[in-house]
This record gives C-alpha cells, structure tokens and sequence, in this order.
C-alpha cells in the first residue's frame, strides 16, 4: 500500500465548509484591501483639478496609469512568489508597502507625491487582492470557486463602494484633505495586523488539489465534453510556459484574460474621467462620491449571485452578457445629463461587471493545473489591470482632444468587441453542478 501524500498526511481538506473561518478571514481582509482602494476613488482626480491644478484630462489621469501599470505587473510577481515562497508572506509584504499611501496622499506638496503613492498602492494592491483571491481558491477546492470569487470580490468591491461614499460625505464636510484619508491610514493597520497574527498559510491546499486532480484524470481518461483539455496539465511549466499560455495560445485562458483588460479598462474610465463628467454636469462633491460608490456597491453586491450562478450555469455565459450589458450602460453614461440618469446607468454598468468579475477568476482556475494555478492568475491579473493603465491613457487622450462624452463611446465600443471576442474564442470551462 502507497504512503499518503504530504498534503493528505497533514489532514487538510478541502471546500468552504470546512475551512470557513479562515475563509471569512480572508473575506474581511479582501475588504480593507478593498477600502485602499475606495479612499481614492471619489477625490483624487478632483485634488488633481483643484489641489493641484492640472487642466488636461490626460495629466489628471496619471495617477491611474502609475496605479496600472504597478498592479499589473506585481500582479504577475505575487502569483509566481506565491507559487514558489508561500501565500502568507506575500500578503504581509503587501499591507507593509501600502502602509505609507495615505500618509503620502495627505502631506502631498506636489502632483508627482500623489503619483508615487498609486505606485506603492498598485504593489499593495497587487501582491494582498492576488494573494488573497489564490488562497480562497486553494481553500475552497473545484466545486464552489465561482461561490469563493463572488464572496470575494464582493467584499472587495462593497469596501470600495462604502469608502467612497463615507470620503465623499467627509470631503463635502471637511475638504479633500487630510480627514477623508484617515480611514486608509486604519485600514491598512487593521489589515497588516490580520494577516500577521491570525491569517494560515495555504499552499498545502492547492498541493491536496493537485494530487486529487492527478488521481482522478489518471482513473478517467474521458472527463467529458463540458470539461477544458487537460493536456499536459500535469506538466511542470515555467513561468514564461504558463504566460504564453494564458495570454495567447490556450482559447479559454487568453480570452479571459483580454476580456479582464477591457473590463478595467473602462471600470478606469469610471473612476478617473466620470467624476470629472459629473462636476461638469452640475453635480456636487456628495453627489459624486453617491455615484462613484453606486457602481461598486451594485457590482459588490451582484457577485454574491453570480459566482454561485456560474457555479451551476457555466462561466462563458456570464462572460459575454457581462461585457455586452457594461457596453450598453457606458453608452447610457455618454447619452446622460443630469444625476437620475447617471445613476441608472451607473447601477446597469455594476450590474455587468458583476456578471464578468468573478466569473473571469473561477474560468481561469477551472482550466489552470492546481500545480501553476497561483502563476495563472498572477498571469490574467496582470493583463487585467493593465486596463486600468490603458483605460486612463485612452481616455485622457480622447478627452483632450474630443470631449469627455467621445471617450465614454470609444471605451464603451471596445467594451462590445471584447464581449463578441468571447463569444467567438472561449469554450465553456465548467460542467454545471447539477450534472456532476
């Protein structure tokens, strides 16, 4: 009789139930990488217009590019130093760089302070979210990941919504500095001490995964139709092995993973241009902040239904609706004047995004091997959060030299292809619960 595994050795399971409280944790530490987030995202494009006084759009959006550009590629870094040095010590690494961003946003003398805390908060971003969305893969197992990424995200993304209402309400109050960004100051506190003292390390439930996976493609050689190819799977791949896959030569991977940029793309254009449409608009600082978290709250609080939807539905579905119905709620934005309409499109635009969010992360690890999972996503988030960068760039440009309203249109058509792209490239990459 063989010996038992390493992992099985160690008595870990899998599934939800079974490691719920570190998987609650892990939700509630996802919310104040959420809240770093949301302290921005109703005041920093207007401290870059009345603060500082940058006139054209495109310099306004800096922060947002520097912001990109570094998420995107730590991203990358996060998954492959999770793969190989653990979860846990990525994540602590994470909330120590992030500590400085809202000291830096508030005893900001010049523009370019601002720029550099959006580079420390892209690596805070990128090393704590990508950490903690792989560890609740690792936890929750292959049969509720689209449940895991709905929690996830959702608490991600309320935290976001909540903080830019809450900064809102105090800058109306208080100013745009420094009050509003006190509560980043706690946040990231709260976060480093969690994930120091109380959050487990992971790995060795990705590693359980993968032993069960391998004994049970080794015993049906026929998984099915509505499974993704698992040629090769059991192959160790190297990390420019598991980039060019995802990026380009596997169809399910490489179509989410430019459906990911497109999607941050435009969710770019929302946080960095619309709160400047609004002021333009005739709106107030609350009323701003009242939009600007209106659009994270319906997307936070759509993904408790659509993970566990595609859990049972499928992933491609949900996918391409996704993108087609966010096209359809930035065309309402451009056509819109006044706060009723805004928020309408505003809700229709969460809604979307909601129904592409996690559903993006449970496709990639249906299709990733456990063994290089933690690489592939650090792979689809950094193409993913390269729309930040790219939204900002293409936006500024468009609305410096077109108007505001034609960067809305030219964001939301590339919104359409992207959903049309899916449609075309991606099979399904998960055989619905009901018929497992």
């Amino acid at each position: 009789m063989s010996q038992p595994a390493p992992a099985r050795a160690a008595g870990l399971r899998l599934g939800l139930r079974a490691n719920l409280a570190q998987f609650c944790l892990l939700v509630g530490v996802n919310a104040l990488v959420g809240g770093m987030v949301g302290q921005e995202r109703s005041l920093l494009s207007l401290l870059a217009t009345q603060v500082f006084g940058l006139a054209a759009v495109s310099a306004a959006l800096t922060y947002i590019v520097a912001f990109g550009l570094t998420k995107a590629a730590t991203n990358f870094l996060a998954g492959t130093l999770a793969d190989r040095y653990g979860r846990k010590p990525v994540l602590v690494a994470g909330w120590l760089i992030g500590l400085p961003v809202p000291l830096l946003i508030i005893w900001a003398p010049t523009w370019t302070w601002i720029v550099a805390a959006n580079v420390l908060l892209g690596v805070n971003q990128g090393l704590c979210w990508s950490t903690t969305v792989i560890m609740k893969i690792d936890l929750a197992g292959p049969k509720r990941r689209g449940l895991a990424m709905g929690l996830n995200e959702a608490a991600g993304y309320l935290a976001v919504a909540l903080t830019a209402y809450l900064t809102g309400l105090i800058a109306a109050r208080a100013g745009l500095r420094p009050e509003p960004f006190y509560l980043g100051l706690a946040y990231a506190g709260l976060g480093l001490a969690l994930s120091t003292v109380l959050v487990r390390e992971t790995r060795g439930h990705a590693q359980l995964e993968a032993e069960l996976t391998d004994a049970g493609r080794a015993a049906d050689a026929d998984p099915g139709p509505n499974r993704p190819p698992a040629t090769a799977d059991r192959e160790r791949l190297s990390t420019r092995e598991v980039l060019v896959r995802t990026s380009l030569r596997e169809p399910a991977l490489s179509a989410c993973s430019q459906a990911g940029l497109v999607n941050n793309l435009n969710d770019g254009l929302a946080w960095g241009l619309l709160p400047l449409l609004f002021v333009r608009g005739g709106l107030s600082v609350g009323q701003v902040g009242l939009l600007a978290a209106l659009y994270p709250a319906v997307w936070g609080l759509g993904q408790l239904l659509t993970g566990p939807l595609s859990d049972r539905i499928g992933r491609k579905p949900f996918i391409t609706g996704g993108m087609l119905v966010q096209a359809v709620a930035l065309a309402g934005t451009a056509l819109a004047g006044s706060f009723a309409p805004w928020a309408a499109s505003a809700i229709l635009l969460g809604i979307g995004t909601a129904m592409v969010y996690p559903t993006l992360l449970a496709a990639i690890s249906d299709v990733a091997h456990p063994s290089w999972r933690a690489t592939a996503v650090g792979v689809y988030r950094l193409w993913r959060d390269a729309g930040f960068a790219v939204g900002a760039l293409l936006a500024g440009l468009v609305a410096d030299l077109a108007g505001l309203e034609a960067a809305v249109w030219v964001v939301a058509a590339l919104t359409a292809a992207s959903g049309l792209v899916v449609a075309v490239r991606m099979y399904e990459t998960h055989r619905p619960i009901a018929q497992s």
